[in-house]
């Protein structure tokens, strides 16, 4: 079974360490998000993510979606930031909101699918933002086997996928309800799921910016 080490304000640089072990040996982790846990592992190691989608049963032709720490771990994962997207950011992030940017050239095809984009998004969980701040940007995929419903307990991830992961952080219980919202802005903005942030919410505040949100 999976190592568990609590992840709270308190122990998240006590953990370092342990965190960046496993990553670097291409390491499969849990971890707490603003909806539900997430499987993380760098998105630059490809064996790692290859891990990854064999441990969830995840189709290949399904992108994977990185969180970040803040902005500036942008540059290593998209090409461009168009002005829809920049318009998106500066309203909602850090948010429950992934933003499907221009992949960056040589990310793996693994992430994208063979789609060209990539799918980012800025948790605004405080404790997650201070961990990828010192790792770096991190797969976020729900941490659940493909077509089962998402883990809002570090204990039923254990349950579920405890022989399969090597860290589990356990920030106790995820908010669950809807996932993040999903939007593709590489042109004109388009919703490609509903989730937490309402389609009401960003479609008023691209409107402002005089842009439309299609679905």
């Amino acid at each position: 079974m999976a190592l568990v080490l609590p992840f709270l304000d308190t122990t998240c640089d006590a953990i370092l360490p342990e965190v960046r072990r496993v990553l670097t040996a291409q390491g499969l982790i849990a971890l707490p998000t603003e909806t539900y846990y997430g499987l993380a592992v760098r998105p630059t190691d490809e064996n790692a993510v290859r891990r990854l989608i064999a441990v969830k049963g995840r189709p290949v032709e399904k992108p994977i979606l990185v969180l970040i720490g803040g902005r500036d771990q942008l540059s290593s994962l998209v090409s461009s930031i168009p002005p829809a997207a920049a318009a998106l950011m500066d309203l909602f992030w850090p948010g429950p909101l992934t933003i499907v940017f221009p992949a960056a050239a040589g990310l793996s095809p693994l992430l994208t699918a063979g789609t060209g984009t990539i799918g980012v998004r800025w948790s605004p969980l405080a404790t997650l933002q201070r961990l990828l701040t010192q790792t770096g940007p991190l797969t976020g995929t729900s941490a659940n086997r493909s077509s089962e419903p998402p883990l809002d307990q570090a204990e039923s991830v254990q349950q579920t996928l405890g022989p399969f992961l090597d860290l589990i952080l356990d920030g106790g219980r995820t908010p669950g309800g809807s996932a993040s919202t999903v939007v593709d802005a590489c042109e004109q903005p388009r919703l490609l799921r509903a989730g937490l942030l309402s389609m009401e919410r960003i479609r008023a505040g691209l409107a402002q910016q005089g842009y439309t949100l299609s679905s």
